[in-house]
Order: C-alpha cells, then sequence, then structure tokens
C-alpha cells in the first residue's frame, strides 16, 4: 500500500494595525511563545518567530490538511484578544487586514529561519515596507500597492 508524503514550509507576514510600533521588548517574547502554542495547536510546527515592534514574521512547516487563512485568522483573533486583555498597549490592539504567506524549499530553512529571527537588526537596515515589497518581487507576486499594508512613512534608522 502507497504512502502520502507531504513537506512545505511558509513563512506568514503581518502587521500591526496603523503600523503602529507597539510590540515592545517587555512582552515580545511572551507574544512569540503565545503564536508558538497557536501554531503548534493548529498542527503545524514552529520553525522560527521574530516580531518587530510593528510586525510579525512565523516561519512553519507547514500542515497541508489545514487552510493558510484559517491559521493567520487563529493566530490574528487569539493575539488580540491576549495582548488588549493584559493592557500591553495602550490603546486597543489588533493587527492590520491581510497577510504575506511565502513558501520555501527544505534547502533554505537555516537560512530563512536566521532571517526571521533578526528582525531587530534587519530593520536597522532596512524599513518594513522596503522589506515587503521586496518579498513580493523576489516570488514575483503581482499586487496593487494600495491593497497592501497601511504603509506609513518609515522613520529612517
Amino acid at each position: 500500500m502507497a504512502n502520502t508524503y507531504k513537506q512545505a514550509y511558509f513563512q506568514l507576514v503581518f502587521a500591526v494595525r496603523n503600523r503602529e510600533a507597539v510590540i515592545t521588548n517587555d512582552w515580545k517574547d511572551e507574544l512569540e511563545k503565545y503564536i508558538t502554542k497557536i501554531v503548534q495547536e493548529n498542527g503545524h510546527k514552529l520553525i522560527a518567530i521574530g516580531a518587530a515592534t510593528d510586525h510579525i514574521h512565523i516561519f512553519i512547516g507547514y500542515n497541508l490538511n489545514h487552510l493558510i487563512p484559517n491559521l493567520v485568522e487563529a493566530i490574528k483573533t487569539s493575539t488580540n484578544h491576549w495582548v488588549n486583555e493584559r493592557n500591553f498597549t495602550r490603546s486597543k490592539f489588533s493587527w492590520q487586514n491581510g497577510y504575506g504567506a511565502f513558501t520555501y524549499s527544505h534547502s533554505s530553512i537555516d537560512s530563512v529561519a536566521k532571517y526571521v529571527m533578526n528582525q531587530e537588526e534587519h530593520h536597522r537596515k532596512k524599513s518594513f515596507k522596503e522589506e515587503y515589497f521586496k518579498l513580493l518581487h523576489d516570488f514575483n507576486i503581482e499586487y496593487k500597492e494600495e491593497y497592501c499594508f497601511d504603509f506609513f512613512e518609515d522613520e529612517t534608522p
């Protein structure tokens, strides 16, 4: 009897509503641990996670029996409630609509994981807007800028 073999790796990227820089070092690690739990409870394997002040990267070994939109909705909905319940921010916390989902080969796991976990240093050189549009370009994804995240003037590091 033949078996079914499958393997997929995704990097998910989404931003805080209005790109507010509200994710601080005081609670960033707790947020990443909380999201790790959600990812695992949904049958995926967390490979790397990296939150910046206004967005997050989540790199997973993807369970093909689950839909990406359902996973992203579970993460966003649950973390919105979790952050607000703990009063980590002065105003109501929520994620922007939309997200990026990018696939990678097995041979890319180490380099993508390092990239995801090194967000703080990475964004000293490049804004989130530059980073996100580069991902879209590198993956040959057609897009209309007006339908991407709300990008406000990024401050120069």
